[in-house]
């Protein structure tokens, strides 16, 4: 066992991604029971909240657990823009006998700029967070680290990386174009990279001194070998656990990873307003449709807010194809397993893959 896998409390290399509306404490500590990371998403929730889900973990195991916080730029309101957007939503929702929201809010709080948060956080010290959309500002970072907390943020190219590692991470995840969910760019404006797993682990293992994690398309033990023989210290897998029954994945979403259209993604800012790779659906036709008509979604996380009211007038109609089923590209590889014996099976088929 490598001295970071110790570190974080962990007696095998799989860490399970915290993908908000997806991951849950029971599905975090039966990943820890196998030996690996659980984690927790507090991106979408308040503090209290989060107090409960942490609280909630510490009941559960008194081992290092990951608390995960999205880091995004506030967003820029734009009454206009917004306007557009609900009005090219308008005849969707017609078609579900409902109207849109007379208007949009912005649903999730940036940690950069939650105070409340970052009190609870060093009230309740969680010993690993992590950070996805950017960094933290320098005296959050600074509370943490007074605090003896394992910090690290999601790269999707080397120099968000190397802005991590300046910043005071001591970890960095390298999320592949593959990867399921949002992009962690710290700013779309300036574009995408859309580096493969493989290629992004190999330039960060290079460029960095800190250890790196894998993520983006790993679904098997013969991948989590793959990445660790390229230079990383371990694997994050968010896709592999939707279909596991500790998941808070709605039906459509676990039929959606299991089913015929797993091997069919895209990468799509129409549901939320930031880039996410999700499966293909009635939602992200209707996204293709309205960009080929020059229809720009609102800011993140303001457009979010629409895409969940379509997605229940659409679910109150009886259609669920207007879900944020977020998906990476491994998907068809996915197995509807308990995450205990999924973790134990992944590590049984990364033994035969290392020959062991």
């Amino acid at each position: 066992m490598t001295t970071f896998l110790k570190r974080l409390g962990m007696r095998c290399p799989v860490i399970q991604a915290p993908m908000a509306g997806t991951s849950t404490p029971a599905l975090a500590l039966e990943v820890m029971k196998a030996g690996g990371l659980g984690s927790i998403a507090l991106g979408a929730v308040n503090a209290e909240a989060g107090r409960k889900l942490i609280r909630e973990m510490k009941s559960g195991t008194d081992k290092p657990f990951n608390v995960n916080l999205f880091c995004h730029a506030p967003a820029e309101r734009d009454a206009a823009r917004e306007a557009r957007w609900l009005e090219a939503l308008a005849p969707r929702f017609q078609v579900f006998g409902a109207e849109p929201p007379v208007e949009l809010n912005e649903i999730y709080r940036s940690f950069v700029e939650d105070d409340a948060m970052a009190d609870m956080l060093e009230e309740e010290r969680p010993a690993i967070v992590s950070f996805h959309f950017g960094l933290p500002k320098a005296e959050q970072i600074a509370r943490f680290k007074a605090a003896g907390t394992f910090l690290i943020a999601s790269a999707t190219c080397v120099e968000e990386a190397h802005a991590a590692v300046a910043a005071g991470m001591d970890a960095v995840v390298a999320q592949g174009y593959e990867a399921g969910g949002h992009r962690g760019i710290f700013d779309p404006a300036t574009g995408d990279e859309k580096l493969p797993t493989f290629t992004l682990v190999q330039l960060l293992v290079r460029a960095l001194n800190v250890p790196v994690i894998a993520a983006g398309g790993i679904m098997t033990g013969r991948g989590i070998a793959a990445c660790l023989d390229l230079g990383a210290a371990a694997v994050q897998m968010g896709t592999a656990f939707i279909a596991c029954p500790e998941s808070a994945a709605d039906p459509a979403h676990r039929s959606a990873v299991l089913g015929a259209r797993a091997g069919h993604t895209l990468v799509t800012d129409t549901i939320s307003g930031r880039p996410a790779r999700c499966i293909v659906n009635e939602f992200t036709a209707l996204g293709q449709d309205l960009a080929g008509q020059g229809q720009c979604p609102a800011s993140y996380p303001v457009a979010y807010d629409a895409g969940k009211a379509l997605n229940m007038a659409a679910k109150a109609a009886g259609n669920t194809g207007y879900g944020a089923q977020w998906a990476g590209q491994g998907a068809p590889l996915a197995r509807a397993l308990p995450a205990l014996e999924l973790v134990e099976l992944l590590m049984r088929e990364y033994e035969a893959a290392r020959g062991g």
